[in-house]
């Protein structure tokens, strides 16, 4: 069944748009991350313009989110302080990263940047995920364990001023690191259409040690509040959220999220990160193609926005 969409401009099969958000959704619960870094994808290869590709998703990971951090915070697997931090600083890059959405927009550069972007992106956070996953299953097999950072032995990052103490997470570091890193995942999210989770994620784990058991609710509640100003400032700057198919991916994307939650609780810490590590390695290996390959169409002819 064909549906027809207002701002894309194209007509959709609603049962394939269904399925992809329930699909993504599944995935965002099971991993903590928003589900951009696959759909926006998934939109722009099934022919939605990249720039309502972006700021749709952006609805979508808002409905998600939601659902996903009430299904954790009721398990208590969220730490709200932590959440906090990173929220406040992403809201600051999202303002930032519209701005430079819109910019780029004007100059006719943003479809290659989004590319340019995801390749650069996918392949090195996903490379590092699958070898630090790859050599802690290998330490568990052979019987070894798995090396632990010791209690106060910090790394300078966390050393600077303004430490502040989280305890569900049981970590007390400097709010600095936390506050760049919530804010180049605003930015990011804006211009890219991901909520960032496949970032925040592995530099939790990696670089703050936050338990794994908190990571995921930590990281939807953050998406949660990030990726709704990002779809409010995308639909006053640029007219750009597709409210129809943004319903579409929220309706699929919210009965998805639900049955993720639950089986992200059982998996392993190694487990976790490698399969995580594959979609994110998936993803970019799909845009490297992108650059790469030949074309269907050598030229294309398109309207250009107009500079205000």
């Amino acid at each position: 069944m064909q549906i027809y969409l207002p701002i894309a401009e194209i007509s959709v099969d609603v049962f394939l748009i269904l399925g992809m958000g329930a699909a993504v959704g599944f995935i965002s619960g099971m991993f903590g991350v928003g589900g951009g870094f696959l759909m926006t994808p998934l939109l722009i290869f099934v022919g939605i313009p990249p720039a309502v590709a972006v700021a749709t998703q952006a609805a979508q990971i808002t409905a998600s989110s939601t659902s996903g951090a009430i299904s954790y915070w009721r398990q208590k697997a969220l730490d709200e302080r932590l959440a906090l931090v990173l929220s406040t600083s992403s809201i600051l890059g999202t303002i930032v990263g519209v701005w430079t959405f819109n910019a780029l927009r004007r100059a006719g550069q943003l479809d290659l940047t989004i590319n340019l972007s995801y390749v650069a992106l996918m392949s090195f956070i996903g490379s590092f995920m699958l070898f630090e996953a790859l050599r802690a299953m290998l330490r568990r097999r052979r019987g070894r364990a798995i090396l632990k950072r010791k209690a106060g032995n910090h790394s300078w990052y966390q050393k600077l001023p303004l430490r502040v103490r989280f305890y569900k997470s049981q970590i007390c570091v400097s709010a600095i690191p936390l506050v760049a890193l919530g804010s180049f995942i605003g930015f990011a999210g804006a211009i890219l259409g991901i909520g960032g989770g496949f970032i925040l994620i592995p530099a939790l784990i990696y670089l703050f040690r936050v338990k794994t058991s908190v990571v995921v609710g930590t990281s939807i509640l953050q998406l949660l509040f990030s990726m709704m100003v990002t779809t409010i400032l995308h639909s006053m700057t640029n007219n750009s959220v597709d409210i129809v198919l943004a319903l579409l991916l929220i309706v699929g994307g919210v009965f998805g999220v639900q049955f993720g939650a639950r089986v992200g609780q059982k998996l392993r810490g190694e487990q976790f990160r490698l399969l995580l590590a594959l979609l994110v390695l998936a993803v970019g290996l799909r845009f490297g193609l992108e650059l790469v390959l030949k074309p269907e169409e050598m030229f294309s002819v398109r309207i250009q926005d107009s500079i205000p």
